[in-house]
């Protein structure tokens, strides 16, 4: 058994690996200008989230006298100083490539300008939209010894102005530039109408014009700066007796976390930088000089920018299921109970509609023979159907359980107020489990039929939201199998009582047992291995991190099992380790859908095996939530599911394959499909469409398009 540090890369650092991959896209010259625009914006939201939890809690550590070293043997001081070094480099590509995106941008008639550059005309549009609309919503702050430096909220934009008087003494002041304003500004001259869009920021127009507000100083700088906060929330969940009130306390106090990094512009005047510096207290390497404009967060938002549609995907429309061909009426007649009842359903999004999912739970709340509804809920969106078909439920007098997870990152304050409008409706509500996350993705209905009680299951990779069912790929899968549905019923009863864990028919569930589940899984490949007989697994996740899994696929890999990993983020595995990994890949795709479903094929000897899971190979997952793990019965579908991982691993367009060294390469492109390009993405959407009958959905049931064109 192999227990080195070299056997091992940092968590950190593979992650940053992952946000190299995501800023790629930007950088891909075939994807559309605007899309590429938006990859630009998802690398800056995701170091925003990394610096608020990964970096914070390592600084805490640091802080608190720990500095013990992680699988790879780094301690935190070297971890935090390698994390600075790469993020470094990976700004500075970042903006090399938004330069490009603009550069191009311009030429397709969308131009990123400063004030100084507008002519006449434009420049007193501009000074007039500051006076008349940005004047009367920003305050100026002095900075002096009766002023003390203002609190600023995390990931919000500031302008610190440094200022001489008559006798040219100086001043310092900071500025808060309003959130409620748009951040990309198009200077709209009346009467002008066709022509290049010029836009300008709303940061860069209040340090123009930031004179205006110091009557009797002159402006000797201005530089704009942006704080990241310590944003990982701690709940006494063992002395709560509110969970929800200690959730709600926990993010007031989220917004007065402590600094973790600094990004500021470039300031003409050293005793300006040195002021923020200073008054934020952040150390030399928590300092970012941010070369071009601050939060690139905000270009998100503007790649929906009306007019532009050839600068983005063509809308795609989800097909309906392929189980659901040749079955006329079967959403707009109510039917789905009679074919879920008589087979097993498999729902691969965003290429096939999450509408049957919204309908299945709608069905059942103003069905008069549906007696219960139970379901968890860990994110879900604005609006959202199944929140409104799940209170209905309850007003038509159902018993309705649900499981709000109140702690799901950056959701929490989203899941109070479902949480609420739940309770008020009359649905009895959860808040989770003390100390665990419940994760798990169930809804089971409850239905009195002519041969007695009829229990309805629907499992999931994904969260029951409508909005990112149309960006995240995911595999649901409806079920009336008994197993299933006694399994369903333990599982709630488990989450809302004191009933003991039961033996389970189909689910593995952790913390109970997934982890020796599938030490148990891997262990049979070996076995079958040993014996001569097919021995193969392929494992689809999000990250992979678990030490003593990755220890039993390296035993697995020594013993001449061939293992493929498609782990889209962080994987600290090493493969190709000579003796050790050598029969193990690893590959990541990012592209346009985001690679979200945990997908787990076993060969089993010939008589080959699929799960589907809410869980990564993660401690967190395995140790600290509650998760689900299933299997996946039907021959048809276990092919078809084969079939996908098949595809995926034979992607030479947006998949890379690691080396042993944890660098990431794209493959020959040539390698598979007789030099064939293979988009898995792509191809597995036109797959839907040969086989989907998108017809069949009512138009008013019909998801809106993934990339939905402004009217």
């Amino acid at each position: 058994m192999f227990s080195a540090q070299e056997y091992f890369l940092n968590r950190e650092i593979s992650w940053l690996k992952f946000n190299e991959r995501v800023l790629e896209e930007s950088m891909d010259k075939d994807k559309p200008l605007l899309e590429r625009l938006k990859f630009i914006a998802i690398t800056s939201s995701n170091l925003d989230e990394f610096f608020m939890i990964r970096v914070a809690g390592l600084k805490q550590q640091l802080e608190s006298g720990v500095n013990k070293t992680d699988l790879a043997g780094l301690s935190v001081r070297e971890q935090l100083q390698e994390i600075y070094a790469a993020t470094n480099e990976l700004v500075q590509n970042q903006y090399h490539s938004l330069k490009k995106i603009m550069q191009e941008l311009s030429e397709q008639g969308i131009e990123f300008t400063i004030v100084s550059k507008l002519n006449p005309k434009e420049k007193e549009w501009v000074k007039n939209y500051f006076h008349y609309t940005i004047y009367p919503v920003i305050t100026p702050l002095a900075v002096d010894a009766s002023h003390p430096f203002p609190f600023l909220a995390n990931r919000t934009l500031n302008l610190a102005v440094l200022l001489t008087d008559k006798k040219g003494d100086t001043s310092t002041a900071v500025v808060q530039v309003p959130a409620v304003l748009p951040r990309l500004v198009e200077v709209s001259l009346p009467g002008k109408a066709g022509g290049k869009k010029k836009i300008v920021f709303l940061g860069e127009i209040i340090q123009t014009y930031c004179e205006h507000l110091f009557l009797g100083y002159a402006v000797k700088d201005a530089v704009l700066f942006r704080i990241t906060r310590n944003a990982d929330l701690f709940i006494d969940e063992e002395e709560s007796e509110d969970l929800l009130a200690e959730v709600e306390k926990s993010l007031r106090q989220r917004r007065h976390g402590q600094p973790v990094r600094l990004e500021i512009g470039k300031a003409k005047d050293r005793m300006l930088r040195d002021f923020v510096i200073d008054s934020v207290r952040v150390g030399g390497q928590e300092i970012f000089e941010i070369p071009g404009p601050i939060d690139a967060t905000c270009f998100m938002k503007f790649a929906d920018l009306p007019g532009f549609e050839h600068l983005r995907y063509q809308s795609l429309t989800p097909q309906l299921p392929a189980d659901l061909n040749g079955i006329e009426d079967v959403m707009a007649g109510g039917h789905l109970f009679e074919v879920i009842r008589e087979q097993d359903i498999l729902v691969h999004l965003p290429y096939e509609s999450f509408e049957p999912v919204v309908e299945f739970i709608t069905k059942a709340s103003v069905d008069p023979d549906v007696l219960a509804i139970k379901q968890t809920l860990y994110r879900v969106g604005g609006n959202s159907p199944i929140v409104s078909a799940l209170a209905q439920a309850a007003e038509n007098g159902k018993q309705v359980t649900v499981l709000v997870e109140l702690k799901a990152r950056f959701d929490e304050e989203n899941n109070i107020l479902w949480a609420r409008r739940l309770e008020e409706a009359g649905c009895h509500v959860i808040y989770g489990l003390v100390g665990l996350k419940t994760h798990a993705k169930i809804t089971l209905v409850v239905r009195r039929e002519s041969g007695g009680i009829k229990r309805y299951v629907h499992l999931s990779t994904g969260n029951y939201n409508d909005s990112t069912a149309r960006l995240y790929t995911d595999i649901g899968l409806f079920t009336a199998n008994d197993q299933f549905g006694v399994d369903a019923s333990a599982f709630f009863n488990m989450l809302s009582g004191y009933s003991d864990p039961p033996v389970w028919n189909k689910f593995v569930v952790a913390p109970l047992g997934l982890r020796q589940g599938i030490l148990e899984l891997i262990q049979r490949e070996i076995e079958w291995a040993q014996a001569g007989q097919p021995a193969y697994i392929i494992g689809k996740m999000n990250s992979l991190l678990d030490k003593e899994i990755i220890m039993k696929l390296y035993e697995a890999s020594s013993k001449g099992v061939k293992i493929d990993l498609i782990v889209r983020g962080i994987c600290v595995l090493r493969p190709g380790l000579a003796g050790i990994s050598e029969t193990i890949s690893v590959r990541s795709i990012v592209g346009r859908f985001l690679e979200h479903s945990r997908v787990f094929y076993f060969a089993n000897g010939g008589d080959a095996k699929v799960f589907l899971s809410s869980a990564d190979w993660m401690p967190r997952n395995l140790d600290f939530r509650v998760e689900l793990f299933f299997p996946v019965d039907d021959p048809r579908h276990i092919a078809r599911i084969k079939s996908i991982l098949d595809l995926m691993l034979a992607d030479n367009q947006k998949a890379r394959i690691m080396r042993s060294d944890g660098v990431y390469r794209r493959p020959d492109k040539r390698s598979k499909g007789a030099g064939t390009a293979i988009n898995c993405q792509a191809q597995l959407y036109r797959q839907a469409l040969e086989t989907g009958k998108a017809g069949r959905l009512p138009l008013d049931k019909q998801l809106k398009p993934m990339y939905r064109k402004k009217e």
